[in-house]
């Protein structure tokens, strides 16, 4: 087996990044700098420590549900791009665990 770093990254829908949605732009770093890969995942509803639920509005249209960018590389290449990352999430919640890969 081996141990990789998983990173998992948690915003909002409607989070933003200069002109592009924040996941995208998470995405598009992840990818530049060569990251094994990464999937943005979207959940139905969620709260975070503001206590705001988000979840599907009037007509069951929302556009801030709670997302989740996943992705899983070597300890040194999640590392590397932590810096730049925090920068881009600022107050959002990141977190890493160790994987096993069989």
């Amino acid at each position: 087996m081996t141990t990789k770093l998983q990173l998992t990254i948690y915003i909002k829908q409607a989070d933003t990044s200069g002109d592009l949605a924040m996941y995208e732009a998470i995405i598009r770093h992840l990818h530049h700098a060569e990251v094994a890969g990464a999937t943005v995942l979207r959940g139905s509803m969620g709260y975070g420590r503001d206590g705001h639920v988000h979840r599907k509005g009037l007509l069951g249209i929302s556009d801030d549900h709670p997302m989740m960018i996943v992705t899983i590389d070597d300890a040194a290449k999640i590392e590397a791009v932590l810096p730049a990352l925090r920068e881009m999430v600022k107050g959002a919640l990141m977190t890493l665990q160790e994987v096993s890969i069989p």
